[in-house]
């Protein structure tokens, strides 16, 4: 089912929010999936009905710029999560980072032209992580944090968790990104959490169409802004980068708020739905 405000542009976040209380108070309804964020959705969680969602937890899945409401999921529908078991993730064999105009009928002629994986890149991988995990878009977890909102005062939580963290088709710049982590570092987040699985960076847009050399060079500088970030304030955490998950094709489902195992010396990341 479709609700009202998914084709509406510049809906308010009360039209919104109800598109968001509507499926879960309806019973017949099994699970919730966002099309799309929009980079105000911070300003719906003041107006979520939060008592009728917890009354009905459904599996929630959403990205980027949900972000927002994953976190109030994480703490919220765990209930939900899946009860299917445990599935090991892959890295891609091939990948794709350049879109096509969906305006264009042609888009959807053929399939876009993939690039070979590389796999993924390991740091301290001497110890196995078992976590649940947390995280998501880091623009909008840095906008969480200024706003004060969906964090927990009680940061002990964390202990021992997987954080997840990717970047959007804005490409924020590696000094962003570092500023970023390093406030993460300053609030006393980074610290508490075993792992870090990285998204693998979003490198092309429509409003930065950049070379293959310049796509290179920007993930280089968003990898070395993370791991100076990190060996200021967590220099024994376990990373992982080039994870397909967040704005990646293909793209894998991780379980947020469910249970992470990044197993470094086996080089395997498994997830339990």
């Amino acid at each position: 089912m479709e609700y009202p405000a998914t084709r509406k542009m510049g809906s308010t976040p009360q039209e919104r929010v109800d598109d968001i209380d509507a499926p879960f108070a309806d019973q017949d309804i099994k699970a919730v999936m966002a099309s799309i964020g929009g980079e105000d959705q911070i300003t719906v969680l003041p107006l979520l009905d939060r008592e009728l969602i917890r009354a009905n937890p459904k599996p929630f899945f959403g990205m980027s710029d949900n972000t927002n409401l994953l976190m109030f999921a994480a703490q919220s529908l765990r209930a939900a999560l899946f009860t299917s078991g445990e599935y090991e993730s892959k890295p891609a064999d091939r990948w794709n980072d350049v879109n096509r105009d969906w305006a264009d009928p042609a888009t959807f002629d053929a399939e876009p032209e993939t690039r070979p994986g590389n796999g993924w890149t390991w740091v301290n991988p001497d110890r196995v992580v078992d976590g649940r995990s947390w995280g998501g878009s880091l623009e909008i977890l840095g906008w969480l944090l200024m706003a004060d909102r969906e964090i927990p005062r009680d940061l002990s939580e964390f202990d021992g968790g997987v954080l997840l963290l990717e970047t959007s088709e804005e490409m924020p710049s590696g000094t962003e990104v570092f500023r970023t982590l390093r406030n993460m570092g300053e609030r006393g987040l980074l610290q508490r959490f075993s792992a870090l699985l990285m998204g693998r960076a979003k490198t092309w847009s429509f409003e930065r169409p950049n070379s293959p050399e310049d796509a290179a060079r920007y993930a280089a500088e968003q990898r070395e802004a993370v791991l100076r970030a990190m060996r200021a304030y967590a220099p024994d955490t376990t990373i992982v980068f080039d994870v397909d998950f967040g704005h990646t094709d293909p793209q894998l489902v991780i379980p947020y708020g469910g249970l992470v195992r990044v197993d470094g010396p086996a080089r395997r990341i498994t997830v339990t739905y």
